[in-house]
């Protein structure tokens, strides 16, 4: 006997923070799944096969109708953090096409992600400008479900970036009101356990739910916490007053990237976004996690992600990175390069399998005795360690002063080093086919602790640049004459 048909899910904002976590978990499920994106170039390469991707606007009724046709459920999950007098008209404008679009096509359900905060309140133009969206994709006569949420604690969150951008670089900072203001975060992981739950909550009318964590807390208080959980010693001096414009100025000069939506963040939380209606944890079933634990899970989850990253495929550009110190990844600083080797991937592969030790380290050779002895001084273990075998090597042994974290015979050898740092280090080779010969892709990756991290990578890097550069050239020279 045939089950009920397969539910077809429409998925907007698919190229977003939120959005594009939400595509990899309903692609895991074996979801019936479209994406609608203005440009469909961008998810090239990024969906399964089963995934259809459209091309789609919210400004285009047309497009919205092509896209919405057979679709049971639909995830609006579009807002933008631009400014501007028309802002809010395009988000009412957009949300009535789409309203209209879902009606016409017959969709079932609409699940939106909005912002939390109090209608009574004197809200700012961006959550003033969600909950409308809300009202307006309520009235297309299906039923909407739309879920209100603070701040999101994951890697790549807006927020949770602008705070590990000014615990990472301001030792002292000055905090202004809104740093006090109560905020009840949830991490993006129970997030989005909301949105796939709510593809088949039993519900007969449109509802808000507003969710959240289980702590209330202020701006300063996720600041402290992810200070203590990266080891660092951070002074906040709060002072009365400070303007949501002299405060977006202040952000962007601490945090560059931010600056253009700097000021439009801190005005969206000058008021508490706290949880009044705590029904979607008894409707949806879901115990949301506390800061601790969010914060401790968004970076365990970013070490994870790291550490599965393969820089062949991540840095498709050869050659020196033209960025000067390196590329930064969160927390983290990447300084990538390669070289085509004329052998074969297991001959490229073997000068890299027999570094250190009485083997060395082929560039720099005095450099590198240098920082061992460096590191003795500051109590750490120098060279002295060497490697327990000229050329076998594995996953967790002594290498110098590194350790062997990752090791596929002929790819990949990544070390961790155990030398005395302000920070985390690791040093990857990868090795990948290319036809008859092999490109050697070299990785430096820094996870530098605050300021003092960052001052000593960017001191460093010149001479970080000439020995991996150096070791990069002895290594091909190696595999090359070997073949010979």
């Amino acid at each position: 006997m045939n089950g009920p048909p397969e539910k077809k899910i429409l998925l907007t904002g698919a190229t977003g923070y939120v959005g594009g976590r939400l595509l990899k978990l309903l692609e895991k499920s074996n979801a019936n799944l479209r994406c609608m994106v203005r440009r469909p170039e961008n998810l090239r390469g990024k969906t399964k096969s089963s995934t259809e991707v459209i091309a789609g606007d919210v400004s285009d009724l047309a497009s919205l109708n092509k896209a919405l046709n057979g679709i049971d459920t639909a995830f609006y999950l579009i807002h933008s953090m631009q400014e501007g007098e028309r802002f809010e008209e395009l988000e009412r404008r957009g949300a009535e096409n789409f309203a209209r679009a879902a009606g016409t096509q017959g969709v079932k359900r609409i699940i939106y992600l909005g912002g939390l905060g109090d209608d009574k309140k004197n809200l700012s133009a961006h959550l003033r400008s969600r909950h409308e969206v809300g009202k307006i994709l309520r009235t297309f006569g299906g039923i909407c479900l739309e879920l209100r949420a603070s701040i999101v604690i994951g890697s790549g969150s807006l927020s949770f970036e602008i705070v590990r951008a000014l615990v990472e670089r301001l030792p002292v900072m000055i905090t202004p009101r809104w740093v006090r203001v109560q905020s009840q975060p949830i991490a993006i992981s129970d997030l989005l356990e909301f949105l796939i739950r709510a593809i088949d909550l039993p519900v007969q009318e449109s509802k808000i739910f507003e969710i959240g964590g289980r702590d209330q807390v202020s701006y300063a208080d996720i600041m402290k916490e992810y200070a203590h959980q990266r080891k660092l010693r951070r002074f906040m001096i709060p002072v009365p007053v400070l303007t949501p414009h002299l405060s977006g100025l202040w952000l962007g000069l601490v945090t560059p990237v931010y600056a253009r939506i700097g000021q439009t963040l801190v005005k969206s939380i000058e008021h508490p976004t706290i949880v009044q209606d705590h029904s979607a944890e008894t409707m949806f079933g879901i115990a949301p996690m506390g800061l601790k634990k969010a914060i401790e899970s968004a970076l365990n989850n970013e070490d994870q992600e790291f550490s599965q990253t393969r820089w062949c495929d991540a840095m498709s550009s050869t050659g020196l990175q033209k960025k000067w110190g390196g590329d930064q990844f969160g927390t983290r600083i990447v300084d990538s390069r390669s070289l085509m080797v004329s052998v074969p991937r297991s001959q490229a592969f073997e000068p890299i399998q027999k570094i250190g030790g009485v083997n060395g380290w082929y560039f720099g050779t005095i450099l590198w005795k240098l920082r061992g002895y460096l590191d003795l001084l500051l109590g750490g273990v120098g060279l002295r360690r060497g490697r327990r075998h000229p050329s076998d090597i594995s996953v967790g042994e002594a290498l110098d002063f590194w350790r062997v974290e990752a090791f596929e015979p002929g790819k990949l050898l990544r070390l961790r080093a155990e030398m005395k740092l302000p920070g985390r280090a690791w040093l990857q080779f990868e090795v990948e086919e290319k036809g008859k010969d092999s490109e050697i892709r070299q990785t430096a990756l820094f996870d530098p602790a605050g300021i003092g991290g960052l001052l000593y990578w960017y001191f460093l890097y010149p001479f970080h640049k000439i020995i991996f550069s150096g070791m990069l050239r002895k290594i091909k020279e190696r595999a090359e004459r070997a073949s010979q």
